[in-house]
């Protein structure tokens, strides 16, 4: 009898945290279509971060790029399936080369770097 309450508890739990994976995909779907509709469209790349989860790379038609932090690989996946964007393997190639940045970019980059410039007005 123990061991049937326990299951059902542990089931009950896997089910709510089933349900918040899928919730927390629909949200980085949303999120991604928005980015692919401002951008004419988006391509994705996903890394793994490891406990922290995973990283959706999204580089748009114009160049734009930005991020999103998924909570792990399977919900970064389950996102970019629904929200339609083609999945690169790797960040390299032609799909890097469509990424444009600008002054602000540079100017972080190198002011990282010691005695580079610094990133402030």
């Amino acid at each position: 009898m123990a061991e049937t309450a326990e299951t059902a508890e542990t089931q009950q739990v896997d089910g709510k945290q089933a349900a918040r994976a899928e919730r927390r995909a629909a949200r980085l779907a949303k999120q991604i279509g928005a980015f692919a509709k401002a951008h004419g469209g988006a391509e994705g790349q996903i890394a793994y971060l490891g406990q922290k989860g995973a990283r959706i790379v999204l580089v748009g038609e114009d160049g734009g790029w930005g991020d999103l932090v998924a909570p792990s690989y399977a919900v970064a996946e389950s996102a970019a399936r629904r929200s339609g964007i083609t999945l690169h393997e790797s960040f390299d190639g032609e799909f890097a080369a469509k990424v444009h940045t600008g002054p602000y970019e540079w100017t972080r980059m190198a002011g990282i770097q010691v005695g580079g410039p610094s990133n402030k007005g």
